[in-house]
């Protein structure tokens, strides 16, 4: 459709990171899941950002980060987030308007604080992620602005969304507003821990006809078809008749529809330093190159240099003009 003011439109948690570096023993200590994401409370998080190292403070959240990228990338952007009327959600509010993404979303007034994640990096760039979700949890179906999605010509939705109830009702309202008015929907599976809770409805959504576009890491596709073989895991979901994106890291990442299976390599990068946000900035440069009408090798290729840029520093969103990249690279 022609008519839409947004080029996509994220749904997800608006969530504060305070990212350190750490090591392998510190994460043995505290009992962490090297890589993975651990939703933790409020009483768990203080206890957790007292014992960790210095940290530098920076708005995040999976979907946010990636609307965030494709703004910087020339998108028309939009987010529907909740925070709490407190002094991190207005930092997130500020950080999200200052980079032109609509961001309109009423904070809460009561409940608990902003959300928060806690990012340990250690040497070798693995993040591992601790999240107080907060004021994201009192996301409901009323915070969906049904006139914003209509606007959109996708709307993407993050997979750690489907952990509080009535933000999974907030998940399915703006998918069915979306599809009502012809436009896309897209799903990350977020983390593999977060598949092992709802692979079941995960796939029901996927099979019910509720997302035309899945992004996955590896991992997460192991996860959704419980194999440990690639292949047979990419055979699953280029069966499941939508369009399949699945990251493997340094060896890049692949595009499958029923027809047609596209492999796009890794950016090149000159070091590794922090792998957060690497999922997200791909989505963000392949929802960019969908949203200009780009092929799915173009799409890729656009994802692959967004994450190239921001896992060669500290922080989930670009430091650098993902468009000026883009143009120096020949992509735009």
């Amino acid at each position: 459709m022609s008519d839409s003011r947004f080029d996509i439109l994220g749904l997800g948690n608006a969530i504060v990171d305070v990212i350190a570096r750490t090591d392998d023993d510190f994460l043995a200590r505290e009992k962490l899941a090297k890589g993975g994401m651990m939703l933790i409370d409020e009483a768990r998080t203080l206890k957790l950002y007292d014992a960790m190292g210095p940290g530098t403070t920076i708005s995040g959240g999976s979907a946010a980060n990636t609307i965030v990228g494709a703004a910087s990338l020339g998108a028309r952007t939009a987010f529907i987030g909740k925070v709490k009327a407190d002094e991190t959600g207005h930092a997130f509010t500020h950080d999200i308007r200052s980079v032109g993404v609509t961001f309109n979303t009423a904070p809460a007034k009561e409940g608990p604080a902003t959300a928060r994640c806690l990012v340990l990096v250690t040497p070798d760039g693995e993040r591992t992620m601790n999240t107080f979700l907060g004021a994201c949890q009192n996301l409901t179906p009323d915070d969906v602005d049904e006139d914003l999605v209509r606007a959109a010509e996708i709307v993407y939705l993050e997979g750690y969304l489907w952990d509080p109830p009535a933000a999974k009702e907030a998940f399915k309202k703006a998918a069915a507003v979306a599809h009502a008015a012809g436009r896309r929907v897209a799903l990350t599976l977020s983390d593999s821990f977060c598949v092992d809770r709802y692979r079941d409805e995960f796939l029901g959504l996927i099979r019910e006809r509720h997302i035309d576009i899945l992004f996955a890491n590896q991992h997460e596709l192991h996860a959704l078809y419980q194999t440990s073989d690639f292949d047979t895991a990419l055979s699953a979901l280029r069966d499941e008749d939508i369009v399949g994106v699945v990251t493997r890291s340094a060896e890049g990442s692949v595009t499958v529809t029923r027809e047609e299976t596209h492999a796009v390599p890794a950016f090149p990068i000159e070091k590794l330093v922090d792998t957060t946000g690497a999922g997200d900035l791909f989505a963000a440069g392949f929802l960019a190159g969908l949203a200009r009408g780009g092929d799915f090798v173009a799409c890729g290729r656009l994802g692959a240099l967004a994450a190239a840029e921001v896992i060669q520093h500290y922080g989930a969103r670009p430091e650098r003009s993902l468009r000026e990249l883009a143009e120096q690279e020949g992509l735009f």
